[in-house]
């Protein structure tokens, strides 16, 4: 479902000229670009998100980017974001995570990860919005533990806290195309 926000969009050529470089990626990758149209209202919270979460935080190198790259796809995959779908494969076979493995997402016990990988998406499956009542149990963290410490395990609970976050606000404001399967399309429980 292509998005229809509410919101003003900022065409290419007003916004500021990094937005305009992402402008062109989106457009490239998706043939959309609301997501950076509408964040052309607020030019300093899209750098927020790109520079002090994307830059200093997702891809700081303190995990493993492919790790990293797993959880934020199998995220989207549940949450049904067509838009991050896309992109976050692209990024994905970028960090060395092989077409099997994204294949293999859905049942991820079974399919071709290591026990690290499979740590990481058991705590993705805790952390996603369809999962209200989610909580890393004694259980899980020890299985974690044995690929993590507590501090990576906080560090990529914040990671998926912010994009679970992020994931809730552009269904909300209808920002990006969602999957026909999204759990989160506007006026779908109305139309039920």
């Amino acid at each position: 479902m292509k998005p229809e926000p509410h919101f003003k969009r900022i065409a290419r050529d007003n916004l500021p000229e990094h937005m305009q470089t992402s402008w062109d990626g989106s457009m490239a990758l998706h043939k959309d670009a609301t997501f950076v149209e509408t964040f052309g209202n607020a030019p300093h919270m899209y750098d927020w998100y790109m520079d002090d979460f994307y830059k200093k935080v997702f891809y700081s190198g303190r995990i493993e980017r492919s790790v990293i790259e797993l959880v934020r796809l199998r995220l989207a995959n549940i949450h049904g974001c067509a838009h991050c779908n896309r992109g976050d494969k692209v990024a994905a076979r970028e960090a060395g995570v092989s077409e099997e493995q994204i294949e293999g997402l859905d049942d991820y016990e079974n399919g071709p990860f290591s026990e690290k990988e499979k740590a990481a998406l058991a705590l993705a499956d805790v952390m996603v919005l369809t999962n209200p009542m989610g909580t890393v149990t004694k259980e899980l963290h020890e299985r974690c533990s044995q690929h993590f410490t507590d501090g990576e395990m906080m560090e990529m609970g914040v990671i998926m806290a912010v994009l679970c976050g992020m994931a809730k606000f552009i269904f909300a404001y209808d920002l990006v195309e969602k999957e026909d399967y999204c759990p989160f399309i506007p006026g779908q429980q109305a139309a039920e």
